[in-house]
């Protein structure tokens, strides 16, 4: 395996669970020292049982579990060819590529996560997914719902599911378009921010205006925009977070980006596997792991190994 055919997958949301991360931090100094450098900058206990509804915490406590899995990981890795993350995990993966400092980032994340709750307020909405899709088929149930309500293509995951957000009038008639045009698995997702919809307007103005705030470097390594699927740079990085609220990702096409770049190997990293999922259907000759647990540090160092003789 060479050294440019890694990426690393930072997780975004919606699979933590009150207890991840302590079998790590009880076993690998790596992870732990991260996990105590991020208390003692946040005056916060991340090792205590995470209340998993809790919309501030929960945030900053995957992106430290990322970032402390990606330096549990990093004595085993080749230097990646790319980091990329859904959503939030895209803070993830500008911390780890040095773009902002972990303090500052993970400050920003809790910020961004206060900035989102208070839109979500400000502008109830929902999100469900859309499965066995094309965008096409999405577009035309987001003009349905746009005539009574509000309804976007949030997140196109893969080819054929698409996350689509809005308000509860203008989602609810998107999927009654789909399901009149034969769609059968329509998904509410457990959430009440329509995250990365013009709904999210109000935390993208806020969200801009703390930016100013914050110190950028040049990324130490290439990290793929779900907005743009391009790499961030300096000069964008900061635009780019605020187009992410109000556009939506494009965890696919990155994902297609890369892999036409030679990349091979995708690792997830943080909690779930969806990522790494994800992956393997849009790249399917992709070798794909995943770390969420001691268990799987274990066997991942043991297949890079294998891989790497």
């Amino acid at each position: 395996m060479t050294a440019m055919s890694v990426a690393i997958l930072f997780s975004g949301q919606g699979k933590q669970t009150a207890t991840m991360g302590a079998d790590l931090y009880a076993e690998d100094g790596n992870y732990r020292q991260v996990i105590d450098a991020a208390n003692q900058q946040l005056n916060w206990d991340l090792t205590a049982p995470l209340d998993v509804q809790d919309p501030q915490r929960v945030p900053v406590a995957i992106a430290a579990m990322s970032l402390g899995i990606y330096a549990a990981l990093q004595p085993s890795l080749p230097q990646p060819a790319a980091l990329l993350g859904l959503s939030l995990g895209e803070y993830s993966a500008l911390m780890a590529a040095k773009a902002f400092s972990m303090t500052d980032g993970l400050k920003l994340v809790a910020d961004r996560a206060r900035y989102m709750q208070r839109a979500s307020v400000m502008n109830p909405g929902m999100l469900v997914a859309a499965l066995k899709v094309t965008p096409a088929l999405v577009a035309q149930a987001c003009q349905a719902g746009q005539a009574v309500g509000q309804a976007y293509p949030a997140n196109y995951n893969l080819a054929d599911q698409v996350v689509i957000g809005g308000d509860v009038r203008g989602v609810r008639a998107a999927m009654a378009s789909l399901t009149a045009q034969g769609v059968k698995r329509l998904v509410p997702l457990q959430v009440s921010a329509a995250s990365h919809t013009p709904l999210m307007a109000p935390a993208s103005t806020a969200l801009a205006q703390r930016l100013t705030h914050l110190t950028v470097r040049t990324p130490q390594l290439p990290v793929w925009s779900n907005t743009t699927v391009t790499p961030f740079t300096a000069t964008t990085l900061k635009a780019t977070l605020v187009d992410q609220l109000v556009q939506p990702t494009h965890f696919y096409a990155d994902l297609q980006a890369l892999a036409q770049r030679g990349v091979e190997t995708f690792i997830q990293v943080g909690p779930g596997s969806d990522l790494a999922k994800f992956a393997k259907k849009a790249v399917p000759t992709a070798r794909v792991m995943n770390v969420a647990t001691s268990e799987d540090l274990a066997a991942v160092r043991t297949n890079l190994k294998a891989v790497t003789r």
